[in-house]
C-alpha cells in the first residue's frame, strides 16, 4: 500500500525548493452567474520560466491572472506558488504580506496604480517599509531604479511628470522590490509605443536573466508572446485549447482557434471580412 502524499504546506519559507515550479495551476474554475469564465485551467510555470496566456477579450486569461495574484477567488482548483497552496484565504497580516511577496502584478496602465501625489522614491520606500522594515531602504531604492533604467531625477518625479514607458518601469521596480518568485504582466506593454514596448521587453528579459524570476504574460499580442515567452497557453471561452513551447505553437498551430488568432494579425493581403467569417464559423 502506497503512502499518502504529504499535505501542501501553507508556510512561506524564504527560499524555493530546488526543482519545484514557480507556479502550478490545477483544475482552476471560476463562474460569474451563468458565465464560466475559467473552466478547468491547468498549467505550470517553471522557476525562472516565462509563460504567455493569449486569447481574445472574454477568453478568461485576465480572470486566471487575477486568481493567481489573489484578486479573485477560484470556485475550484488549486494554485501553488513554489509548492505552497494559495487557494485558501490568508490567515492574518503576516501571511497576506508573505503571499504578496511571492506574486506581484504589473497592469496595463501603471498610472492607475501609482499615487499621483507620491514621488517615485516615496512609492518605493513605502513598499520596502511595509515588507522589509529596518533594511537599508535608500540603497535598495537606488538598486531598483538602476535595475529598471531610471536615474535619480526620475526618483524625485511624480507619476504625471513621467512618460508612459517610465511609469511602467516604476511599476516594474515596485513589483521587484519585494523579490517575488512570479511577476504577472497583464497587457503590460499594450499601451506603449512600439519602440518603447521593445525597450521594456528587453528590460524584462534582462531582469529575468539576472534574477531568475518567473513571468506570466497575459496578452493578446502574439508578437510579444513570441519575443519573451518560452511556452504559451491559448485560451477561448475560459478553456485552454492549445498549449506548448511558444515557437512550436505559433509556427505549427494544431487548433483552429490558434490558427485564427495568427491569421488575425494584419499584414499585406489581410482580409478582415474573411477573418470575421472564420471566427463565426468556429
Amino acid at each position: 500500500m502506497s503512502e499518502a502524499a504529504p499535505p501542501v504546506s501553507e508556510a512561506a519559507p524564504s527560499t524555493a525548493v530546488p526543482g519545484v515550479p514557480a507556479l502550478e495551476i490545477t483544475g482552476l474554475c471560476r463562474t460569474f452567474g451563468a458565465v464560466r469564465a475559467v473552466d478547468e485551467v491547468s498549467f505550470t510555470l517553471p522557476a525562472g520560466g516565462s509563460l504567455g496566456i493569449v486569447g481574445e477579450s472574454g477568453s478568461g486569461k485576465t480572470t486566471t491572472a487575477r486568481i493567481v495574484v489573489g484578486l479573485e477567488r477560484a470556485d475550484a482548483g488549486r494554485v501553488l506558488v513554489k509548492g505552497r497552496a494559495r487557494t485558501g484565504g490568508a490567515r492574518g497580516k503576516a501571511e497576506r504580506l508573505a503571499r504578496a511577496r511571492e506574486v506581484q502584478m504589473v497592469f496595463q496602465d501603471p498610472y492607475l496604480s501609482l499615487d499621483p501625489r507620491t514621488s517615485v522614491e516615496a512609492a518605493l520606500r513605502e513598499t520596502l517599509r511595509l515588507h522589509f522594515p529596518g533594511t537599508d531602504h535608500p540603497a535598495r531604492i537606488k538598486e531598483l531604479l538602476d535595475q529598471v533604467g531610471l536615474d535619480t531625477r526620475a526618483a524625485e518625479a511624480l507619476p504625471r511628470q513621467l512618460s508612459g514607458g517610465q511609469r511602467q518601469r516604476v511599476a516594474i521596480a515596485r513589483a521587484l522590490a519585494v523579490q517575488p518568485a512570479v511577476l504577472v504582466l497583464d497587457e503590460a506593454v499594450a499601451a506603449l509605443d512600439v519602440s518603447v514596448q521593445a525597450q521594456v521587453l528587453n528590460l524584462l528579459a534582462d531582469i529575468r536573466e539576472q534574477t531568475g524570476i518567473g513571468y506570466l504574460f497575459i496578452t493578446h499580442d502574439l508578437g510579444v508572446v513570441r519575443c519573451v515567452t518560452d511556452e504559451v497557453v491559448v485560451m477561448r471561452h475560459g478553456r485552454i485549447v492549445e498549449a506548448g513551447p511558444t515557437a512550436e505553437v505559433l509556427d505549427d498551430p494544431r487548433n483552429a482557434y490558434t490558427r485564427l488568432l495568427l491569421e488575425s494579425v494584419p499584414r499585406p493581403g489581410w482580409d478582415p471580412d474573411r477573418i470575421a467569417a472564420a471566427r463565426r464559423a468556429l
